[in-house]
């Protein structure tokens, strides 16, 4: 464990980490590198949200969700089988899945971080999924669910929909959600 840091630093050094890493950075890890508790990395996390940096807390530690570009948010319905084609159609044209969520009649708006990438990312999503006693957000809303996502560019998220249309994937947006 190195030294603890004055606050100010630690929390340049914190950003600085989150910026390098393409893979969620956990509580301890952070600790580690920073000389000073889980405890003190969650505290500075919060800090740094609150100075207005998009630090996203996923189940496998923190990621900085700042990288420039587009995005969109799509509404979407699908089979529990057709997940990772879903998934995979959006990586492949240069998509990142930044989260999911539903609109809930009871409980209204639920969502969870994904900051899938990736096909390795869809894999591993899909395998975390079936080898736990969980099920999908979407299965709370008949399958109906939204996507928050990331591309380089307007034209990017524009096949990108295309595809999921063509695919049947892509669902239309009820007057109320708009």
């Amino acid at each position: 464990m190195k030294k603890e840091s004055d606050g100010s630093s630690r929390r340049k050094t914190l950003l600085t980490l989150l910026s390098q890493s393409d893979v969620p950075l956990s509580g301890t890890r952070l600790g580690k590198e920073t000389g000073v508790s889980r405890q003190v990395v969650v505290q500075d996390i919060a800090l740094l949200r609150t100075a207005g940096y998009p630090i996203l807390s996923t189940g496998r530690g923190y990621l900085l969700n700042g990288t420039p570009g587009c995005t969109r948010v799509v509404k979407v319905c699908h089979t529990d089988a057709q997940v990772e084609d879903e998934l995979q159609t959006i990586v492949d044209l240069g998509g990142c899945i930044v989260d999911v969520s539903i609109n809930h009649r009871v409980y209204g708006k639920v969502s969870a971080p994904l900051n899938i990438k990736s096909r390795r990312d869809t894999h591993n999503f899909k395998e975390e999924l079936a080898s736990s006693k969980s099920s999908l957000l979407s299965s709370a809303t008949s399958g109906y669910h939204y996507h928050t996502i990331r591309a380089d560019s307007e034209q990017i998220l524009d096949e990108i929909e295309e595809a999921l249309r063509a695919k049947g994937y892509l669902a239309d947006y009820m007057d109320y959600e708009m």
